[in-house]
């Protein structure tokens, strides 16, 4: 499909000339991020003074961005949670007044920084708007018509799982994702949802914490034996490489290692899947990044013939439709993604919601990201706004 550029953007530069910045706190609905009493914060990384695994997501506060642009072009961009107003304040300063035709899209003048990738998708959004293309033209095109979801949860009860993931089921959903630490009855998670909704598949992510080979083995084959765990996410700290290639050879599930770059205090780098690749310690990935690197996951684990799904922080929708885009032009991303819509927030924050029809979701149409913002919304759910140009 072909779009037009509008008219203002044929006669004037794409110059940045100005941000303007919503940041809100969109709850959870009541009770969709568990059960009410196995609450547990989901917030891996520290938060101000606070140790990690402190905060729920929800909880948080998320940062919406128009960015302007002088051929006319308005540009969005969403933020991780947490991000700290100083470095928004001076990668604002640094941007206003560059032209975005002569910005490399693979090498953009952005620091290290977790607040990146939000101005790294403004100035996708912008540039693709600008030429009257789809975002995901610009990262090659699409490969697929739609992208594979999975109902999500965190933990749930043993009394609560099988309905509650049956519900799932009688949408659409071919498969759910479910947090578990050491001490949850995983074996006996995933024989209540076998009981109730026959040929749901699940997918564990334990996020590092059950500890060691010694901890996992046994629940390996109590889930073998169940017989509908499709993938087994993160199961022991990131660093045990060695022992996550004998997981591989041990596990006829498919071990995952989740790729996270906006983990930027844990490290994480493109170069990480390289290691685990040539150590044969993971059957495939979940990958999180921004637009260019995104890219080069993609890349990479296509390359090496390894499959791939995109993950998410629960986040809303401008980022969602990023994750769509991503999705439909990477080779390797055939497992089902992360992207949750309006199921877990009250809101996305769009005009008009990403299209579901479970388990499938839709690239938006139209030029850039697609979408568009519901104005009412941004107000009812915003705690602070501020301009920059």
């Amino acid at each position: 499909m072909n779009f037009n550029p509008p008219a203002a953007a044929i006669d004037a530069a794409p110059v940045i000339t100005g941000f303007e910045f919503y940041e809100v706190i969109v709850p959870a609905k009541p009770g969709m991020i568990n059960s009410e009493s196995l609450a547990k914060p989901l917030h891996m990384l520290p938060v101000g003074g606070e140790a990690g695994w402190s905060k729920q997501f929800d909880a948080l506060p998320k940062l919406i961005v128009r960015m302007r642009l002088a051929n006319g072009v308005v540009a969005l961009g969403e933020f991780y949670r947490d991000h700290e107003w100083t470095r928004i304040e001076a990668i604002c300063e640094r941007l206003i007044g560059a032209d975005l035709s002569t910005l490399s899209l693979q090498n953009l003048p952005l620091p290290l920084v977790r607040e990146a990738d939000g101005f790294e998708l403004a100035i996708w959004d912008g540039w693709a708007k600008s030429l009257g293309l789809p975002l995901h033209a610009l990262l090659g095109g699409r490969v697929r018509d739609r992208v594979l979801c999975d109902a999500w949860s965190s933990h749930r009860t043993l009394d609560e799982v099988g309905p509650w993931v049956q519900g799932y089921q009688d949408q659409g959903y071919r498969s759910i994702k479910l947090k578990a630490d050491l001490e949850d009855d995983v074996v006996g998670l995933c024989e209540r949802v076998a009981a109730h909704a026959p040929g749901m598949k699940v997918i564990f992510d334990p996020n590092q914490r059950w500890e060691n080979m010694a901890s996992v083995k046994p629940i390996i084959r109590g889930l073998e034996k169940v017989g509908n765990v499709l993938l087994l996410e993160d199961p022991i700290p990131k660093w045990m490489i060695p022992d996550y290639a004998d997981l591989c050879r041990f596990s006829s599930i498919p071990i995952v290692q989740h790729i996270s770059l906006p983990y930027i205090y844990q490290g994480q780098r493109v170069h990480d899947i390289i290691a685990l690749i040539q150590q044969r310690a993971v059957d495939g990935f979940n990958f999180n990044a921004g637009l260019a690197k995104f890219s080069q996951l993609n890349a990479v684990a296509d390359a090496a013939g390894l499959s791939s799904f995109h993950g998410s922080e629960v986040d809303l929708g401008i980022l969602e439709a990023m994750y769509l885009h991503q999705a439909i032009a990477a080779k390797s991303c055939i497992w089902p993604s992360d992207i949750f819509g309006r199921m877990i927030r009250e809101h996305d924050l769009l005009k008009t919601p990403i299209r579901f029809e479970p388990p499938y979701a839709f690239v938006p149409e139209g030029p850039g990201l697609g979408v568009e913002l519901d104005q009412d919304a941004i107000e009812r759910y915003s705690i602070r706004r501020e301009i920059f140009e």
